[in-house]
């Protein structure tokens, strides 16, 4: 009697565990099926309000939902300069710019799930200075938090290689 049930349970655990659905679709690409979106501000000028001072805001609005998802991180690059018409500087906010006079300027961004905010300050007043306000651009980048992890962040280009972006997938953004 042993051996009967112990032949029945091999043939049953065979039989289970040979079983088998079908498989589902496939997933997007990236980390954990998240995939990164790009999003450009091409020249504009920092709004002013007392109580914030000087701010560019905005909404997220290719998402489903039009929200961030919880494990994704925004970084946003600022136009700095150009080497060429086709080689743009850009660098990773937030940053403090220093002048010899003694002068700073700060560049610093939050975000929700929904909107961001990207602002400038000093320890002058901005006004005498509109070329740090006015016909700035910015480049934001959405990527999954686990590669956040891993990727140079200071360097847009491997940020936007890493997160399989290219130039063609940068959305512009009009505020």
């Amino acid at each position: 009697m042993k051996k009967i049930l112990t032949l029945f349970a091999v043939i049953g655990l065979i039989a289970f565990s040979s079983c088998e659905g079908p498989e589902g679709p496939p997933g997007p690409p990236g980390y954990d099926g998240l995939t990164g979106e790009a999003f450009e501000i091409l020249n504009t000028n920092f709004s002013y309000n007392s109580n914030t001072g000087y701010f560019i805001s905005g909404t997220f609005q290719s998402k489903v939902g039009d929200d961030l998802f919880d494990d994704e991180t925004v970084l946003i690059y600022r136009l700095k300069g150009t080497i060429n018409p086709q080689t743009p500087i850009w660098q990773l906010i937030p940053t403090t710019l220093y002048f010899n006079n003694g002068d700073e300027i700060t560049y610093d961004y939050d975000f929700s799930k929904k909107d961001f905010q990207i602002y400038v300050g000093a320890n002058y007043d901005l006004a005498e200075t509109p070329s740090y306000t006015n016909n700035q651009s910015f480049r934001i980048v959405i990527i999954p938090s686990a590669l956040a992890s891993t990727v140079n962040k200071n360097s847009l280009n491997d940020v936007m290689k890493a997160a399989k972006l290219s130039e063609s997938q940068v959305q512009k953004i009009r505020l």
